[in-house]
């Protein structure tokens, strides 16, 4: 019964990141959303066709781990109401039937291309996802997360909203080419010992912006935690995280000379100047730092959207090993997650006001 009623403290948590990911696949498989009409193709010639007129190692690769986490998620939100086995179908058929969907929509699409081959990976993908999922709730350490959810975290729905939010942040934060708790794409540097190239001024912008992108992080998370004073500790390690991702991210798919780009000066005083403004904030009361953390929201949004207009996506291609057409919708992707991250967080601390009153 306890284990049951720990299970379910989590289930909007689930919800959200199922949904967000499955939003996340449609992004990408769909953008630029421009471009739409009819191109005389039939569906059937797409299921149809031979496997090796698309086929891909790359594609199938890349295919498969984009829907991983899709079966994961689904089977760790479904795990207690089917047996293993049902669940494994049903999982599979689910990534089947949003492959379908997007191949389906891509027809329409000039720039997309539909293919039977992404249906087999797609629907490998899940499978594997939702096989690893099961297979690692069988180990006693897996349990073990429902403990440290409810002996860290405080529980409720806005609480799983705003766990997802800090996942969402995270998953664009691990871009590597932007700059650490950055907008804006990295610049142009020196590829060789003896190139010259302009030095660029210091932007003080970006510096601010990123010290209020921590600082807004820093708050929500003193709202997620039960005891405000492990915030700087759980800050911590979600940084500590997002920067090993970001950097086996930059290992795998920048070019060489790219590696560290993300970790400019910028970024760095603007990551010590946001640990200091967090470290006063949070000896305000709850109402005054709600309240200080919706001005930094509003702050954060104007700036992003300034520096925004100024970065395009497509400026990042040159540092990729793969210039594919993936890339450019994860950099669109991230800068998306970007404008919508404190609007959002203003929704979520004007919640939180509202039910603490």
């Amino acid at each position: 019964m306890r284990a049951r009623s720990r299970d379910n403290i989590r289930t909007h948590l689930r919800t959200y990141l199922t949904a967000g990911y499955a939003l996340f696949i449609a992004y990408v498989s769909l953008s630029p959303f421009t471009g739409w009409q009819e191109q005389g193709l039939y569906f059937s010639d797409v299921l149809t066709a031979p496997l090796a007129q698309t086929f891909t190692w790359f594609d199938f690769t890349l295919n498969v781990f984009s829907y991983f986490p899709l079966g994961f998620l689904l089977t760790y939100l479904l795990r207690n109401r089917w047996p293993a086995v049902h669940l494994l179908l049903l999982t599979t058929l689910t990534g089947l039937a949003l492959s379908v969907a997007m191949e389906y929509a891509q027809m329409y699409l000039p720039s997309r291309v539909s293919s039977n081959a992404d249906l087999l990976s797609n629907s490998m993908g899940t499978l594997a996802g939702s096989a690893f999922a099961l297979t690692i709730s069988k180990y006693t350490w897996y349990g073990r997360i429902a403990v440290l959810h409810i002996r860290w975290l405080k529980q409720g729905r806005l609480v799983d909203f705003g766990l997802a939010l800090v996942a969402l942040w995270m998953f664009a934060q691990t871009n590597p080419s932007l700059p650490m708790l950055g907008s804006v794409f990295v610049r142009e540097v020196a590829r060789w010992p003896f190139d010259i190239v302009p030095a660029a001024p210091f932007n003080w912008l970006e510096c601010a912006e990123v010290a209020l992108n921590l600082l807004l992080l820093g708050i929500l998370l003193s709202t997620l935690l039960r005891e405000r004073r492990h915030t700087m500790n759980g800050l911590l390690l979600v940084l500590c995280t997002v920067t090993l991702i970001k950097f086996i991210a930059a290992a795998v798919l920048l070019k060489s000379w790219a590696l560290l780009l993300w970790l400019n000066s910028e970024a760095l005083l603007g990551i010590m100047a946001g640990l200091l403004l967090l470290a006063a904030a949070l000896r305000l009361s709850r109402n005054w730092l709600l309240g200080f953390g919706a001005l930094a929201a509003v702050m954060y949004l104007m700036l992003v959207l300034d520096l925004l207009l100024d970065s395009k996506p497509s400026a990042a291609m040159r540092l990729y090993h793969w210039h594919y057409i993936h890339m450019l919708n994860y950099n669109g992707f991230s800068q998306l997650v970007i404008m919508l991250f404190p609007i959002l967080l203003l929704g979520y601390l004007w919640r939180t006001g509202i039910l603490r009153k």
